[in-house]
């Protein structure tokens, strides 16, 4: 049997979620495969829950990331979308069936038979897949996106995750409109990046926050309108019913009543974020107002290569901070604490992988 390429990352080994050296093979590149080397990945707090098993379905060894910008070195036959050389990017997945309505569609993330970029099953040969914090990945080019010339290659690494999270709604719930009044609750990885798109969308947007110290951060350097406290009972009360919608990017156990308060009748409030609790929502806060809470699961591949185009044409990145792959377990514990505005991207081409398999 043919060895597929050698490949060097970093994997957790059990639910500490401890990240060291660890080496492997990619799979032997099939017909419209395309093999990447890595530059830059994102840390999503996905990858947190996952390396540290607190959803109970980690496979280990485990290599993280799934906010992947890279070069494409090299094209198997049948592949015509991407050449060498190429500034590609890859999110969350890698395969689905291909043959569902979903697929159909174009909203790939709903496919029942979804794999993801790590800790996902191949469906052809049942392998776990490994994600971007390694030197080199094998994709086939129907997950692969063009990343624009235009954007940084670190900044551009959070969209293939963070970024479609938050566009894909706004434009599946007609939250993209011009002059609508946008709310955006949390100011994270996911929210600042709900920000600058509301703003080039020309939507007038809030953030809401339990934090009074992001207010100068969102107003003056991310150019929000306005900045609610959401634990500010008379700030809430004075924007009742002031917004069309809301993106809840909040991963950590919040009220949503309070939320739903804030939209217009008719509103819409769209949940990106998750808890690891059930929400609560009142039936009375949506009857009273004939309001609508949605899910959104992140965006299919066309929908994630009209993202990146959109957010080149108005000079939209994620705001970064890259570390070496030798940082990324004090980024880890960091980012447990929020302690990260908004992004860590790992400079995966600069960093030393090799050491122990």
């Amino acid at each position: 049997m043919a060895e597929g390429k050698a490949a060097h990352g970093w994997a957790a080994r059990d639910a500490s979620g401890h990240l060291s050296p660890f080496n492997f093979s990619r799979r032997v590149p099939r017909d419209g495969d395309v093999t990447i080397k890595v530059l830059f990945c994102g840390l999503c707090h996905t990858d947190l829950h996952v390396i540290k098993n607190e959803w109970g379905n980690a496979m280990y060894p485990l290599v993280p990331g799934h906010e992947i910008v890279g070069v494409v070195t090299g094209v198997g036959p049948g592949v015509t979308k991407f050449k060498a050389g190429d500034t590609v990017g890859v999110g969350y997945f890698v395969d689905s069936c291909r043959s569902c309505e979903s697929c159909g569609k174009g909203y790939e993330s709903y496919c029942p038979q979804l794999v993801q970029t790590s800790n996902g099953v191949d469906l052809l040969d049942g392998a776990t897949t490994q994600g971007g914090f390694s030197d080199v990945l094998v994709v086939s080019q129907h997950y692969v996106v063009r990343v624009p010339e235009s954007l940084p290659p670190d900044g551009a690494a959070p969209l293939l995750c963070a970024g479609i999270t938050v566009f894909s709604p706004m434009v599946q719930y007609g939250l993209n409109a011009p002059r609508k009044h946008l709310g955006v609750v949390g100011l994270g990885g996911l929210g600042h990046l709900g920000v600058k798109f509301g703003k080039a969308f020309g939507m007038t947007v809030t953030v809401i926050s339990t934090s009074p110290s992001k207010r100068e951060e969102a107003l003056d350097r991310l150019g929000a309108d306005a900045f609610l406290v959401s634990s500010d009972p008379e700030q809430m009360k004075a924007a009742a019913s002031t917004m069309d919608g809301i993106i809840d990017t909040v991963s950590a156990e919040h009220p949503v009543a309070a939320l739903l308060e804030l939209l217009k009748p008719m509103g819409q409030m769209v949940v990106v974020g998750l808890p690891a609790k059930p929400l609560e929502v009142p039936a009375f806060s949506l009857v009273g107002g004939g309001k609508r809470v949605a899910g959104s699961g992140g965006g299919g591949i066309g929908e994630c290569q009209a993202m990146l185009d959109f957010a080149a044409e108005h000079r939209i990145a994620a705001d970064v901070e890259v570390v070496g792959m030798d940082y990324v377990n004090t980024a880890i514990q960091r980012l447990e604490r929020n302690d990260v505005r908004y992004r860590f991207v790992v400079d995966v081409a600069g960093s030393k992988l090799g050491g122990a398999a």
